[in-house]
């Protein structure tokens, strides 16, 4: 099945957050390399190689990993990790115009073409050896590796989305499944509500401190399943669309009136949030597969959830649930006075056990077809409702741009807390990121290609 699915082509504070990111009194959380080394220099001081990702879940794993590396590498080097919070990409962006960039980047297929374009990243094909293009040479794709013959990545796993629901809280509101439509996610969010408002328990939440990040883990699903491309993008006409969007905001908007949504959802963070829902308090939200083992590690709970698809428009499923940030994993930096070490260090981390072990923890789902035939289910509370089935697939990219004015995020938040015209509001959002993707591949840093006979159907059981 998932040899079948990897043959799919895949077709504010900033600045002050970013100059004490490596620093534990910032909102990063900087890794200890456990040494005494000292700054970048010469002669026996170690050289310090830094690596910035924006992933959470699976810190604790690659702490250990670059630990081992820092205490067994032969190279006279040493690598600190810094995770950062939210908004990672303007981060990046103030430390490469401020010439404060890392050496390694963690990269996602949502962001690698835009790094790309910004020269960001730099090639890597005169690294990698034989052995590894034959590894990796199945998903090498133009477009999510490769851009202009150049190789930028290389894959390790990907996320599936799903919804996570309190089966406790479901079972004291008389609800005996997780919804299959919008309509019953609305109707379940409120019976939950009702049911536990007492005590403080309400029927959904979701991280909207960052309205887009909060839209992209849930609505995102959503769409895919009901036949509709995740983002906005129409992939037959080669254009924003944000008409079917628009149609789920609107089930959103009803249970944020209904009070369903958990109070203070406006400012909630995706920890926090993982924290109410670990406490028994949310009945359920929608998010990505890391969210196991955060429940194992970082708010172990004793309450019984699970993980479902996520509900379409109206209950059927027109399309499938999209694999996302498959495909890639690090990149080197192309400002990096230490790239030989860089990829050392890259090279270190895409060996068969770190990749097997990564799997297997749950971090992330294998999409390396000889990891995939290797490891072995995760053990981990929880996982089996994420893993890959007949209504998941990958679907192809679509283009990153940057519009004039606020996101559809925020703009689409706006709207469920203040109402309005959506129409009005939805073709606003159309011009504006039309216009941005007109500018973009005019520039050149976005390719589209319109495909009229795309049919979300065909991608079901690939």
């Amino acid at each position: 099945m998932w040899k079948k699915v990897l043959s799919l082509g895949l077709i504010a504070t900033l600045a002050g957050s970013l100059g004490a990111c490596g620093s534990s009194n910032s909102g990063s959380e900087p890794t200890a390399s456990g040494s005494d080394a000292s700054p970048k220099g010469t002669g026996s001081e170690k050289k310090v190689i830094t690596y910035w990702t924006d992933d959470r879940h699976d810190q604790e794993y690659i702490k250990e990993l670059i630990a081992n590396f820092n205490k067994e590498n032969k190279d006279n080097m040493e690598v600190e990790m810094t995770v950062l919070s939210e908004n990672y990409a303007q981060s990046v962006d103030i430390a490469f115009s401020s010439n404060q960039a890392p050496d390694l980047l963690r990269i996602k297929s949502g962001n690698t073409e835009t790094f790309v374009r910004k020269g960001y990243l730099a090639p890597i094909d005169d690294y990698v050896t034989n052995e590894m293009e034959s590894k990796f040479s199945s998903m090498l794709l133009d477009g999510v590796n490769r851009f202009d013959s150049k190789l930028y990545s290389l894959p390790n796993s990907g996320q599936t989305l799903r919804l996570v629901y309190n089966r406790d809280l479901f079972k004291n509101a008389g609800i005996a499944n997780p919804p299959e439509s919008l309509q019953e996610m609305v109707d379940a969010a409120k019976r939950i509500t009702e049911t536990g408002k007492i005590n403080g328990v309400y029927g959904f939440a979701l991280n909207f401190k960052n309205p887009k990040s909060a839209f992209d883990r849930s609505i995102r699903e959503i769409l895919s399943l009901s036949g509709h491309q995740g983002l906005g993008f129409d992939l037959k006409t080669g254009q924003f669309d944000f008409v079917p969007y628009s149609e789920v905001i609107e089930y959103f908007k009803q249970m944020y009136e209904d009070g369903s949504v958990m109070p203070g959802s406006e400012t909630l963070d995706i920890d926090p949030l993982r924290a109410q829902f670990a406490a028994g308090k949310i009945g359920m939200y929608l998010s990505f597969s890391t969210e196991p083992g955060v429940y194992k590690d970082q708010f172990p709970t004793g309450i019984s959830w699970a993980a479902a698809l996520a509900p379409t428009l109206d209950g059927s499923k027109k399309g499938t649930s999209e694999i996302v940030s498959a495909g890639t994993w690090i990149g080197i930096s192309d400002k990096s006075d230490n790239k030989d070490e860089a990829w050392k260090f890259m090279q270190y981390m895409y060996t068969d056990e770190i990749l097997t072990t990564y799997h297997e923890k749950g971090l992330g789902i294998a999409v390396v077809p000889s990891i995939a035939d290797q490891a072995k289910n995760p053990d981990v509370p929880g996982m089996e409702g994420f893993l890959v089935g007949e209504h998941d697939s990958l679907w192809p990219v679509a283009p990153v741009v940057t519009p004039e004015g606020a996101n559809y995020g925020d703009v689409f938040f706006k709207y469920m807390l203040e109402g309005g015209d959506l129409v009005q509001i939805t073709e606003g959002l159309n011009q504006r990121y039309n216009d941005a993707l007109a500018k973009a591949v005019e520039k050149g840093d976005v390719k589209i290609s319109p495909d009229p006979f795309f049919d979300p159907a065909q991608l079901k059981g690939q």
